[in-house]
């Protein structure tokens, strides 16, 4: 997938314009890129669109108008775009009371090292996780948000298309599958082909 250019980001006088509407965009398009892994675990699955629309929201509310600071928020999350052959997956662990979190979180370190995807019975693939997330093991305790990609071989991505595909987290603190449901398993082999 192309990265985002300059040229794309609004500044924040043109994009409060749009925003509302570029709001409800965004809803209507993520509505199809996320998974849950009950109870606590909340899969995004970037794009392009996805990925410019958090650019913004960014340089909204951190009132960014110095064009190095607008250029380093587009470097860091043009990450997230998936390239050929790949998934982008922001994880989020949303343990809702703050007790429960801080008494959760020192579990679950290392968890982006147990997300796998299964491609019908003949393909697993682990997702692996950005430098980032290295941190859960120095500070003793689970980063909310975690950036993983998945890349997938041009057979991989033949069976994607064909076979049910589940998510699992196989963490010793926290066991979890989920089917993809349709509707996303659409938008991802959207990704995994487009250039």
């Amino acid at each position: 997938m192309k990265k985002i250019s300059r040229e794309e980001i609004l500044n924040i006088y043109e994009y409060e314009k749009v925003r509302p509407q570029k709001l409800q965009e965004i809803i209507q398009i993520k509505k199809n890129r996320r998974v849950f892994i009950e109870p606590w675990i909340h899969l995004v699955f970037e794009n392009r669109d996805t990925v410019w629309f958090q650019i913004q929201e960014m340089i909204r509310a951190e009132r960014m108008v110095k064009e190095e600071e607008i250029q380093q928020e587009i470097d860091v999350y043009n990450d997230l775009i998936p390239d050929k052959g790949e998934l982008s997956i922001t994880m989020f662990i949303e343990i809702p009371d703050a007790a429960e979190r801080q008494r959760l979180l020192p579990q679950l370190v290392g968890i982006h090292d147990h997300l796998y995807i299964h491609i019908g019975d003949k393909y697993t693939l682990r997702a692996v996780a950005d430098e980032r997330s290295k941190e859960d093991y120095e500070y003793g305790k689970a980063a909310v948000v975690h950036f993983l990609k998945v890349k997938l071989t041009p057979e991989e991505i033949q069976a994607f298309k064909k076979e049910r595909i589940r998510i699992e987290i196989n963490h010793p603190n926290y066991r979890a599958m989920t089917i993809v449901p349709e509707e996303v398993k659409a938008e991802l082999v959207k990704d995994l082909t487009s250039e």
